[in-house]
């Protein structure tokens, strides 16, 4: 199992397309400098989130990103699993041929972890990431939250 770099940077920058977009489309490069993140970087996370629809392009003067969906529909696994990033805890990728052909002592565990982290990114939606960002920081956009939420 390994989240890297591109599947956290993955969902912060949906975040900050979903708290932007109301004001246009939302540029590669306003996100590089409002996250810290290297618009390299940027340019490759995108070009998967689009491959997975979960972005729309706009092009020209003016134009960037907005997200494809209801922010309630898409799950942090959905955004996740775009960066091919590898949740599986299990060595053996669930083939049960961990151990010189056989499941490992601990496989029942790593199964387990697996499916628990699979279940848990895949509870949790984009809006209500923003719901609990909300809560945590009530002072910051909470005007812009809530015009999010009615769309």
């Amino acid at each position: 199992m390994r989240l890297t770099s591109k599947g956290r940077y993955a969902v912060t920058a949906m975040l900050d397309i979903a708290l932007h977009q109301q004001s246009g489309a939302v540029s590669l490069a306003d996100i590089a400098s409002r996250q810290c993140i290297s618009l390299s970087y940027l340019e490759q996370i995108f070009t998967r989130l689009r491959r997975e629809k979960l972005v729309n392009s706009v092009r020209g003067p003016g134009g960037g990103y907005f997200i494809s969906e209801a922010l309630d529909k898409i799950t942090i696994q959905r955004i996740v699993r775009a960066m091919n990033e590898d949740l599986d805890a299990r060595q053996c990728r669930g083939g049960e041929g961990c151990a010189q052909g056989e499941a490992c002592l601990s496989h029942a565990l790593w199964d387990d972890l697996s499916t628990m982290i699979e279940g848990f990114l895949t509870q949790i939606s984009l809006g209500a990431l923003l719901e609990k960002r909300q809560a945590q920081f009530p002072r910051q956009q909470t005007v812009q939250i809530a015009q999010i939420r009615r769309r």
